[in-house]
């Protein structure tokens, strides 16, 4: 493993353990060039996934870039770290176990949502606000109204 802080090619492992869901093993690794300590996990691959974009464009997928979008939209919620990763790990898992090795951006966008649903409310609009371009504030009224099935205080309706 290259040491992300000097490139170098030999890195030892110092301590290997399984994290708390036992879903990755955890290393804790020091550089015998600089002495740097990191860690790195190792997680088990089903399939290699492709994600289809909407303008055709293939990319690989990306684990780290879907937990981002949700730490985003969870951002000082009260959402418990390990409870956000295990619903990764579970959407991750749904994915590579679907049989298809490409997967439409849509079908990660509302899988996203689904799981945003039932973790928290706040984090669902404000994923919802971007995924679907909300671009004023009756966007959000309306989808409260719709998905959420609450309706607003205010409405003059």
């Amino acid at each position: 493993m290259r040491c992300p802080f000097c490139g170098h090619d030999d890195t030892q492992v110092k301590d290997s353990r399984p994290t708390e869901d036992n879903t990755a093993i955890r290393r804790r690794r020091y550089c015998v060039n600089c002495g740097a300590r990191f860690t790195t996990f190792e997680r088990v691959q089903l399939r290699e996934l492709t994600v289809l974009k909407k303008t055709g464009q293939r990319e690989p997928f990306d684990r780290e870039k879907l937990a981002r979008s949700m730490r985003i939209a969870l951002r000082k919620r009260p959402v418990d770290p390990d409870r956000l990763e295990q619903v990764i790990n579970g959407m991750v898992r749904r994915l590579e176990s679907s049989g298809e090795s490409e997967i439409k951006v849509d079908t990660i966008g509302e899988l996203v949502m689904d799981s945003l649903a039932t973790l928290d409310q706040v984090g669902y609009v404000r994923f919802a606000s971007v995924y679907r371009n909300f671009r004023e504030a009756k966007d959000f009224e309306e989808f409260i109204t719709d998905e959420l099935g609450t309706d607003t205080a205010g409405s003059s309706e």
